[in-house]
């Protein structure tokens, strides 16, 4: 099971982008790798068609290593180790194992 998800704020730990945040725009479970909005960027050649008009080179966001990346918590602000827990209702939930609350 992923401690990330889609729209997480997380924190880069390592690499060129070490101390960015950003929201997690995509997930690959399989690969355990995730696009982080505005991190990671690499230029890409476009060529020029008929809805793009103008080609050349473009900054696009590149897929990290989820190993590389911490869950900002909510409450805390600051980037923390993400636990889970069950819920009185039998449901599983995230939660913060800095300020103990529920992400």
């Amino acid at each position: 099971m992923l401690k990330l998800r889609r729209s997480d704020t997380v924190y880069v730990t390592t690499g060129k982008d070490k101390g960015k945040k950003g929201k997690v725009l995509k997930l690959f479970a399989a690969e355990k790798r995730a696009i982080i909005e505005g991190v990671n960027l690499v230029k890409k050649h476009k060529r020029r068609t008929q809805q793009d008009q103008q080609g050349g080179v473009v900054a696009v966001e590149s897929p990290l290593s989820i190993s590389n990346l911490m869950v900002v918590c909510k409450h805390c602000g600051k980037p923390v180790r993400v636990g889970i827990k069950d819920l009185e209702d039998g449901t599983r939930s995230r939660y913060c194992k800095r300020c103990k609350e529920v992400i």
